[in-house]
């Protein structure tokens, strides 16, 4: 679809452009969806289903529903040199690796030129919605906190690299027009540097000597905001020691970032780095982010979702300014603009803007035979066993964007320009309302995930085969492992993964002491058996703590069930969460330590080789 010509600094043309496309939602999805398969029908996958039949009857009765392991094989021919048009008359011009994966490999999502002008489209769309709340935003700039991650050359030679870093080293990034939402204080050459620990330590230092011009803080995901504050802590003095003497560091040796950092900080500056110096030696850091920027008007960071955790220690810092979830997006499509920016977290509603794909939704229920008010009481999430409506899935009738209902839940589904058809997405949604025609959705969860800290997502299957490997090695000396749960620990930054064991001795004799050796490698063994976005997270992102094993005396989890009894649940319906996060739940499991063991190694970790 031909996306309008839009001015992003013409906020009232901005805000009638978003009228417009709500409006029409039903009309526009349409012309999608026949712009998509008209221009798509001779590629092998959809010909296979299709047979020339290019009506929407014919794309839902024939087309099938799909998740990644059934389309797989499709991209990485792609990625292994076969052309395009296997899934895509556009060519496929690079891949974007997925946080979510499984097994070890990221996902990768095929990716063409016109779909960067289609984010770049997206991302100008946010710029009326926060200036229809937010005064001034011209007046200064974003302290935004940007970085790239590690991508992979395929055989194809075609890069596979995260959605962000595509687009950061995009032409339609480094030659955007500049906005009253994309002017940053860090230079685009920090932001590009591919060392992580220099690239942060650069912006911080231009966010610093910038300070007085900073209107709004912020990163992708509050993890990594919240990490940039960890680094804070850790490098204030040398960072004061820089701008009172005027010369950036000498460890920071990427020339592009010296280069850049000089044109901001040019000469010393000893009145700013006492200011600074004052600020960071006060006996605590709340409100830190209101007292060294003092002009913020709010923190942009992504807090729905499993980034939900980290908003109590985002208030703490914040000093009572606004958290601000903006927009909603994935590797896949980006998906949805939040229209009430200044909403609190817990009420954030994402705007689906119709010309991005094609969207259809599988309605889901809970599954009240085997949901209980444990399931609330220790996962934390009301609604976490979401079950497809009807016995058989494949047969099931989607819902298209316009005929969701208020209230009821669904899972995601995306048809896309780029190649993806009928995909599902894995995200549990339910409907809080409608803009114009275009239903507004609250992001519940990501389908099957039990634990996250930055960008990993941590299924239930996947721990359950790391802990499995881990626990043989306790084998051979008559330990058995009765039972597992988790939770992420976000009380530190970086925060760590914390698995609670209950153990048993084969014989009936009494429980010897555990071999401290022996349990860290038991921690070990489980990260290294983690997919890959958890191992780099881990080792060369540093956004991850060492994973930790606290063992329980016996008698623990009969406890845990105990309590969710006490609550309600049947003793007939329940399962042991493997995840928790109540708060209550958590105490009854720490209250029964008798052992913790941290990871001593950092796991192994390199770019994948795609072939």
């Amino acid at each position: 679809m031909m996306l309008p010509s839009y001015d992003p600094n013409d906020n009232e043309g901005g805000i009638k452009l978003l009228e417009d496309l709500t409006m029409n939602a039903c009309q526009i999805q349409n012309q999608v969806l026949e712009e998509i398969l008209s221009a798509n029908a001779d590629t092998e996958y959809l010909k296979g289903f299709l047979e020339g039949k290019l009506d929407k009857e014919s794309f839902k009765n024939n087309v099938p529903i799909v998740n990644y392991e059934e389309i797989k094989s499709y991209i990485e021919r792609i990625a292994n040199g076969e052309p395009s048009d296997i899934i895509s008359a556009e060519p496929i011009t690079e891949l974007l690796t997925s946080s979510g994966t499984s097994g070890g490999r990221p996902k990768i999502m095929p990716s063409t030129a016109k779909d960067l002008d289609r984010k770049t489209f997206f991302y100008n769309l946010l710029v009326p919605v926060m200036n229809k709340y937010v005064d001034d935003l011209d007046q200064g700039k974003g302290m935004y906190l940007l970085f790239i991650k590690p991508e992979i050359e395929t055989p194809s030679s075609l890069m596979a690299r995260p959605v962000l870093t595509s687009y950061y080293k995009s032409i339609n990034f480094r030659s955007r027009t500049f906005n009253r939402y994309n002017v940053y204080t860090s230079p685009d050459d920090t932001i590009l540097c591919p060392d992580s620990k220099q690239s942060m330590y650069c912006q911080l230092l231009c966010g610093l000597v910038q300070r007085d011009e900073v209107l709004r803080v912020g990163a992708v995901f509050a993890s990594a905001f919240l990490r940039a504050i960890k680094f804070l802590e850790d490098h204030w003095k040398e960072l004061c020691t820089n701008i009172r003497t005027g010369q950036v560091s000498d460890w920071i040796t990427n020339t592009d970032c010296r280069n850049a950092v000089s044109l901001f900080l040019s000469k010393p500056n000893s009145e700013l780095a006492d200011l600074i110096d004052f600020e960071f030696s006060g006996i605590s850091w709340e409100g830190i982010i209101k007292r060294l920027w003092p002009r913020t008007k709010y923190i942009e960071v992504i807090v729905t979702g499993s980034m939900a955790q980290y908003i109590p220690t985002l208030e703490f810092y914040s000093g009572g300014l606004p958290l601000v979830s903006t927009m909603y997006a994935s590797s896949e499509c980006y998906f949805g603009i939040n229209f009430k920016p200044l909403s609190k977290p817990s009420d954030v509603s994402y705007t689906l803007i119709p010309n991005m794909a094609y969207f259809e939704f599988l309605p889901v229920e809970k599954n009240h035979e085997e949901t209980s008010i444990s399931d609330s009481l220790c996962n934390g999430v009301s609604d976490h066993n979401c079950m497809p409506k009807g016995e058989d899935k494949e047969k099931i009738e989607t819902v298209d964007l316009v005929d969701v209902k208020l209230g009821h839940y669904y899972e995601l589904l995306v048809t896309t320009y780029t190649g993806l058809y009928r995909y599902r997405v894995g995200d549990i949604l339910m409907v809080t309302g409608f803009h114009n025609n275009a239903p507004q959705f609250r992001f519940l969860y990501r389908q099957n995930v039990v634990l996250s800290i930055d960008t990993d997502k941590t299924n239930e299957e996947d721990l359950l085969n790391a802990v499995t490997q881990a626990s043989a090695h306790l084998e051979p000396l008559g330990f058995l492992l009765t039972e597992y749960t988790s939770y992420a620990d976000t009380s530190e930054i970086p925060g760590h993964y914390v698995l609670f064991w209950e153990l048993k001795m084969r014989e009936k004799s009494k429980m010897p002491e555990l071999d401290p050796i022996l349990m860290e490698k038991c921690c070990s063994t489980i990260e290294e058996s983690l997919d890959s976005v958890y191992r780099r997270c881990r080792r060369k992102d540093n956004s991850i703590g060492a994973l930790e094993i606290r063992v329980v005396k016996h008698g623990t989890f009969d406890a845990l069930m105990d309590f969710c009894v006490s609550q309600g649940s049947s003793v007939n319906q329940y399962k042991t969460p493997r995840c928790i996060k109540s708060e209550q739940a958590l105490k009854i499991l720490d209250s029964r330590v008798v052992g913790r063991f941290f990871s001593q190694n950092l796991p192994f970790w390199e770019p994948l080789n795609m072939a």
